[in-house]
């Protein structure tokens, strides 16, 4: 992309694995509203369910979730007694014994489980809920804390996915995010997993890291690439300090300034690409074979809370300290703080803080910006029709596209709206002209490319 293109679209702006985004959820919606909302649920619903493990057995630097580091198992057992518990209260208030279609375990690093407490928890899910034979059960891997014994742990539960964080393979750039993880030690879990049957395998990568150029980050996607993932996951890393003290720690001259981040993202594209890898929405790769690749063929791929997805259940369950989740009637999300989600779950309260419910017109520009995020492209008028509206409805927004029609960024044919190729990284940055809440939130979000 040209060097004045790139400076003009040097934007911040939500990531959309919602809508609205997070920063617009409110107290309004609290445990006795979500509750409501759980029992309104019908008995047949298909749910999923999202499970955060909140620790982690040391920080990287890089990291924008919400973990907490820890050396001692003690806190780890005070926070999983918790979410049992809320497990509990969740199934309680559901009108039925739900069919679960998707499992996954993030974090954190749910590898500072157990092997003994990972299989405990999914025998509570199984008494909770009827978890469908072709349900895929996914967990977020550390390759650095996980054990032969976790991987055997993980297939007598039935895990069919890992998902295995990497980051970057490069010294230099371990060292400063804090993050030592050899290629030979993943290597060696992968096999591990394979082994055990669990051969759908992601990888997440990362550019616009400390200290990364274009060919380091090509070096660290050819060691990928020999390891042969299912799905790799490539995200942007978002320097947020003002949210993650600890981010304070990598030096601000060793960032990549905005042209590199584009040169990164865009040989990285190029390369994955060589490597047979299907490209599916904005930062997401996939083997041609592979679930998500053939979602995004067949215009099925969905967006939720862990990015792109197969998953099409109408509720996604949030479990643990700052899970979110989502459903018919809005979104819910937990406390953040582990102490006083704890404290919550102990008195018998559902843990929610914050949520939002959404209206007729929420789920419109939902739908528009779930389209462009997987689709790369809409027809507002196809999609307004389903809500008893039109494409005519959008004229302000339309009109607010023509600097981006202008750089080429994004074509318009009436009401149907395509991303240009080039245009594809900055789709974001169309979502954002549907967002009727961004102009009126407070709120500071990562680059958009």
């Amino acid at each position: 992309m040209e060097n004045d293109l790139i400076e003009r679209y040097d934007l911040r702006v939500p990531r959309y694995t919602s809508y609205p985004t997070a920063p617009h959820f409110g107290p309004s919606v609290d445990g006795a509203v979500y509750a409501k909302w759980l029992g309104e649920l019908k008995p047949e619903t298909e749910v999923s369910l999202y499970l955060h493990i909140a620790y982690c057995a040391q920080m990287c630097w890089f990291c924008g979730c919400h973990t907490k580091a820890t050396k001692r198992y003690a806190p780890v057992q005070r926070y999983m007694k918790a979410l049992h518990a809320e497990i509990d209260l969740i199934a309680g208030r559901l009108p039925a014994r739900m069919k679960l279609r998707h499992v996954h375990l993030g974090g954190g690093s749910p590898t500072v489980l157990k092997p003994k407490d990972l299989r405990h928890l999914f025998a509570h899910l199984r008494e909770r809920f009827d978890v469908l034979p072709d349900a895929e059960i996914s967990i977020e891997l550390d390759p650095r804390t996980t054990t032969l014994d976790y991987v055997k742990a993980m297939a007598d539960v039935g895990v069919t996915r890992a998902s295995v964080g990497v980051q970057d393979f490069d010294p230099l750039v371990q060292n400063t995010i804090n993050r030592i993880q050899s290629a030979p030690l993943t290597a060696r879990v992968i096999g591990w997993l394979r082994g055990y049957g669990i051969d759908a395998i992601n990888m997440d990568l990362c550019y616009g890291l400390p200290y990364q150029t274009v060919s380091s980050l090509l070096e660290t996607i050819d060691l990928a690439l020999a390891m042969a993932p299912s799905r790799i996951a490539l995200f942007g890393y978002a320097h947020v300090p003002w949210m993650k003290r600890h981010m304070r720690l990598i030096p601000l001259d060793s960032l990549p300034d905005m042209r590199e981040r584009w040169a990164q993202h865009e040989a990285a594209e190029r390369h994955l690409k060589q490597g047979g890898y299907v490209a599916v929405g904005l930062d997401h790769f996939a083997r041609p074979d592979d679930a998500l690749a053939q979602a995004a063929q067949s215009g099925d791929l969905h967006r939720n809370f862990q990015g792109y997805t197969t998953d099409d259940a109408p509720v996604l369950i949030g479990l643990g300290a700052s899970a979110i989740g989502s459903l018919p009637q809005g979104y819910v999300a937990n406390e953040v703080a582990i102490e006083r989600y704890i404290s919550d779950v102990d008195e018998g309260v559902l843990p929610i803080k914050r949520g939002v419910a959404v209206t007729q017109d929420d789920c419109l520009r939902r739908a528009i910006i779930e389209q462009l995020m997987c689709r790369m492209e809409v027809d507002l008028d196809e999609v307004a029709a389903r809500f008893g509206s039109s494409g005519e409805s959008f004229a302000r927004e339309l009109s607010a596209l023509s600097a981006l029609e202008a750089d080429h960024i994004v074509r318009r044919d009436g009401h149907r709206l395509v991303m240009t190729d080039e245009g594809k990284p900055l789709v974001r940055a169309v979502c954002a002209v549907f967002d009727s809440y961004l102009s009126s939130g407070a709120g500071r979000h990562s680059a958009a490319v």
